[in-house]
């Protein structure tokens, strides 16, 4: 009695959407790379005016960073350095803490304080701020940020980053299918080029980082990437360590790949098996130190409980590459070679499980280690991320669940005809078909044009017809085309879930987070609330491109204020402008106009904290809105700040 295979459709297209709308909306939360580490104190504080120049400026942060000479830097009010250019080390115990001396004989007026640095997690982190000496003076200089980890090199960066995951990913989870499900398939090309296409995509990733480092935590140009000097100086850091102890290993990884394609590959069923617990011991090693060489130099490396956090990751790690790199090999095997066995998708199911269960526990402590409280699961860039990772995996599973059902029905079934296995092994075995298929022999009477070009139409049409008898077969067994419908569901999702893993590993955790501005908020003089509030309407000229720009400036007085930013369109209701600008400018005094790039932090509405505005005055506010690729406009509105 055959069983009847259940239908699946409608709910795979109810999760490809649910998953459409999580994956925007990791895009939609993500923010740019943030550094693990934070500024918890400053010497002088930030807009202090002080009755004489001090020895020193010093800066404490949350945790250990890396930084040089060329890293802080205090600018008079004309632009000149006003350090000696020495970096002072403070640090005591606990306490991270860097300085430089000032020069004697500074003249009175505002100094600005610019500072950059490596956070022990490998991403940069750069700020500035001002004091006074003496009095506040009109200065020059601008109170923004640089731009490390951003732009060109930083979305080269980034991009680069995604490739070693989806690299390691795929090489590691291949592997691991085809050596503990389906050992045949190591002699099948559409599996070979994914393992191998796997490895290539993670060593060029590797090595483009290794060169991107230098600008990336420096200069920000895109040249400097082959700069020897900068090479050198980052292979003595952590991160550095990290990608080029990568490097070794993926060479071992090499090894373990060519024989695993090439002298296992030809082996028999039965002369398999010694050769199969070698390889799987080297490789879990090899694979193991590769998932390693992240946790050692990212987040688990860093914060509380760092003993067992890095073995954690790499066990969440690679549980991620055995789930999901299994998953890709099993749809590569399913849609291109269709004579995988049942016995081994049954195989890959319960391995899948166990890899989810280990994912699960691991998740949960890195969660736990990471967010450290619930209201920096919601309140945090990192927990947003966070909640929306958590939804992908939970269709994701919803997936799995369905392609389980489907390798349930396969095993109620019988094997395929034996001229449909036939076929297929034949197929596995021989090369790929190209456009123009291998030359076809001309009898001897027929050596005209006319004749041979009729003899390879007849070739052509043979080989398709191979094609479409196989595809009959292939189709004729609905649970595996079932099967093959909700893997590739399962992938889909899988992107989505990786891409919120690898923005995670560059976002600041909701603890830190909590943590600085906990400290931040200690070490800040209160004032009287006097905020600011504006209306300014604005039009782009483009389609729904008029509306509002409302602005609230708190406390609106010189020093460090908290700006928020709401956009409404021409019915009042919040305008999602996919990038918003304020700039303020004090004309009399020459200063600025200061950029502030705020935050997004729900539909029609930024926020920017820190916003220094360095004395009194009639400053200029300038927002400009754009609503699309091409329409945007600057509006402008003077405030009083006392």
């Amino acid at each position: 009695m055959t069983a009847t295979a259940p239908r699946f459709g409608t709910a795979l297209t109810r999760l490809l959407l649910v998953a459409a709308a999580l994956f925007g909306a990791v895009f939609a939360t993500a923010s740019p790379a943030s550094a693990h580490a934070a500024v918890t104190a400053t010497n002088p504080k930030d807009g202090a005016v002080v009755a004489s120049a001090p020895k020193d400026v010093d800066l404490t942060f949350s945790e250990q960073v890396a930084m040089d000479n060329k890293s802080i830097r205090v600018l008079d009010p004309n632009g000149k350095r006003a350090d000696t250019g020495e970096l002072l080390n403070l640090c005591s115990g606990s306490i991270v803490k860097y300085g430089v001396s000032l020069r004697d004989g500074l003249p009175k007026g505002t100094y600005t304080v610019a500072w950059q640095a490596v956070s022990a997690d490998s991403h940069p982190v750069a700020g500035a701020f001002t004091f006074s000496i003496g009095a506040p003076s009109k200065t020059s200089v601008s109170l923004s940020a640089p731009d490390v980890g951003g732009g060109l090199v930083g979305a080269l960066y980034d991009t680069m980053r995604y490739a070693a995951y989806a690299g390691f990913i795929l090489f590691t989870g291949g592997g691991a299918f085809v050596l503990a499900c389906w050992q045949r398939g190591a002699s099948v090309r559409p599996v070979q080029r994914l393992v191998v296409g796997g490895w290539l995509t993670m060593t060029a990733a590797t090595i483009a980082l290794l060169l991107l480092r230098t600008p990336y935590t420096g200069s920000g140009e895109l040249a400097d990437a082959f700069d020897l000097d900068g090479l050198k100086a980052v292979l003595q850091t952590k991160s550095g360590a990290a990608l080029s102890s990568r490097l070794l290993l993926l060479s071992a990884a090499a090894l373990f790949i060519s024989v695993l394609f090439g002298a296992y590959a030809k082996r028999e069923n039965e002369e398999k098996k010694d050769l199969t617990y070698g390889l799987a011991i080297g490789g879990f090693v090899v694979a193991a130190g590769i998932a390693a060489t992240w946790a050692l130099a990212e987040h688990a490396s860093t914060g509380i409980q760092t003993a067992l956090a890095m073995p954690v990751a790499v066990v969440h790690l690679l549980s991620v590459a055995t789930w999901l790199g299994g998953l890709a090999t099993l749809l590569v095997a399913l849609h291109l070679t269709p004579a995988v066995e049942r016995a081994a998708v049954r195989r890959f199911s319960r391995i899948a499980f166990w890899s989810v269960a280990v994912l699960a526990a691991t998740g949960v402590y890195q969660a736990w280690r990471q967010v450290g409280s619930w209201s920096a699961l919601t309140g945090t860039g990192y927990g947003q991320v966070l909640l929306v990772k958590v939804g992908l995996i939970a269709v994701l599973l919803c997936a799995a669940y369905i392609s389980r059902r489907w390798t349930g029905q396969l095993s109620e079934h019988a094997a395929p005809e034996a001229e449909a296995a036939t076929i297929v092994e034949q197929r596995a075995a021989e090369p790929e078909l190209t456009e123009e298929p291998e030359p076809v022999t001309v009898p001897d009477d027929a050596k005209g044009p006319a004749d041979r070009k009729r003899a390879q139409q007849l070739a052509r049409q043979q080989a398709a017809m191979t094609v479409a008898r196989e595809k009959r077969i292939r189709d004729a067994d609905p649970q595996r085309s079932g099967l093959r419908r909700s893997v590739l569901t399962e992938a889909g999702v899988a992107v989505a879930v990786l891409a919120a893993a690898t923005i995670l590993s560059s976002t600041e955790p909701g603890r830190t987070q909590e943590a600085a501005a906990a400290a931040q908020s200690t070490t800040q003089v209160a004032v009287p609330d006097r905020p600011i509030s504006l209306r300014i309407p604005f039009d782009t000229g483009g389609k729904n491109g008029k509306g509002t720009v409302r602005l609230t400036l708190d406390p609106g007085r010189t020093g460090a204020n908290e700006m928020h930013v709401w956009t409404d369109d021409a019915a009042a209701k919040p305008l999602d402008a996919p990038e918003v600008k304020v700039a303020f400018t004090l004309t009399a005094k020459a200063i600025g106009p200061l950029p502030v790039a705020p935050e997004r932090i729900t539909r029609g509405h930024w926020s920017a904290t820190g916003v220094q505005l360095p004395m009194p005055g009639d400053w200029q506010v300038s927002v400009t809105v754009r609503t699309s690729d091409i329409d945007q406009v600057t509006v402008d509105k003077n405030i009083k700040i006392g």
